[in-house]
């Protein structure tokens, strides 16, 4: 044990705090006075919550949902991910507690910042939620069980983990509508998951990516030369063979923002016209500097 808490690091729970507070806030703040819906067990703990005693709170709705999942977990996910997992939620339920039930903060029936605008809590509830979540994924934890339900099932069941997620919150959904006999909240909790599942995107890839060029060319060292030289950066080389014509050729990585594209093809279009490009999406661009 002492092993296992060892890997654990200071900064990754403080940023799991944070994120657990605004979770919190999202929820409590924006979407649960006006009975929209989060996704996920954070959603079904809403519910729960709804049509279950007094005594059976948001707070303790997610105590009892998220840790014997993430319990569950632990052999696939590991040890130090179910520590961070489970603490985050904790924060999150203690959070959520402090502002329902102890803070002078009157969430009885609408928001206190939005009013009872649904789009308003639905949206900024979506997003505060999914900043909260991403900051969660991004110190190495979650914010919700159900995705790691979908990390040991969705393969199983031939399904790719976000397509079990979203199938589970539109039966989450499905079934608030029926219990409650309206189909105007869950329509608009649909708004909060895709403003969340966009926001988490954010957090955890960054809003401007960067671009990842892959050049097909039989001029890589003039390419790579002048690419370095306009740049300022390194370039990658590999040999590769044709599979149609069996030419030798080289294949260039090389990694951009997006303000570089068109600059970037007038360069290597300019020293090899017949260059194959291709450009995709980096998420996160890591570098351990040799010291």
């Amino acid at each position: 044990m002492k092993k296992i808490l060892s890997l654990c690091k200071l900064k990754n729970f403080i940023m799991l705090t944070v994120a657990g507070i605004v979770n919190a806030f999202g929820v409590t703040i924006f979407l649960s006075p006006v009975k929209l819906y989060d996704s996920g067990i954070s959603g079904t703990s809403m519910l729960i919550e709804q049509i279950t005693p007094e005594y059976i709170s948001l707070s303790i709705a997610l105590l009892l949902l998220n840790i014997p999942l993430f319990a569950f977990g632990c052999k696939r996910q590991g040890a130090v991910f179910t520590i961070y997992a489970i603490y985050a939620v904790t924060i999150y339920s203690a959070a959520a507690w402090l502002i329902t039930d102890v803070l002078p903060v009157d969430v009885t029936f609408a928001s206190p910042l939005a009013g009872q605008d649904l789009l308003l809590c639905a949206l900024f509830g979506g997003v505060i939620s999914g900043i909260g979540s991403g900051i969660a994924i991004r110190a190495g934890g979650a914010m919700d069980g159900v995705e790691v339900l979908a990390i040991i099932f969705a393969k199983r069941i031939g399904l790719t983990v976000g397509t079990f997620v979203m199938i589970y919150n539109v039966i989450l959904y499905i079934i608030c509508g029926i219990i409650l006999q309206d189909w105007i909240l869950p329509l608009y909790s649909i708004v909060t998951y895709f403003a969340a599942l966009k926001t988490v995107d954010f957090i955890v890839e960054g809003i401007d990516r960067a671009k990842a060029a892959m050049i097909i060319t039989s001029y890589a060292d003039e390419i790579c030369e002048k690419l370095s030289e306009e740049f300022g950066t390194g370039t990658t080389k590999m040999d590769c063979e044709g599979g149609y014509l069996k030419q030798q050729k080289t294949v260039i990585y090389f990694v951009i923002n997006r303000f570089q594209i068109s600059k970037l093809k007038n360069i290597v279009h300019s020293i090899d016209p017949s260059a194959y490009i291709t450009i995709t999406d980096v998420a996160d661009v890591f570098k351990k500097n040799n010291q």
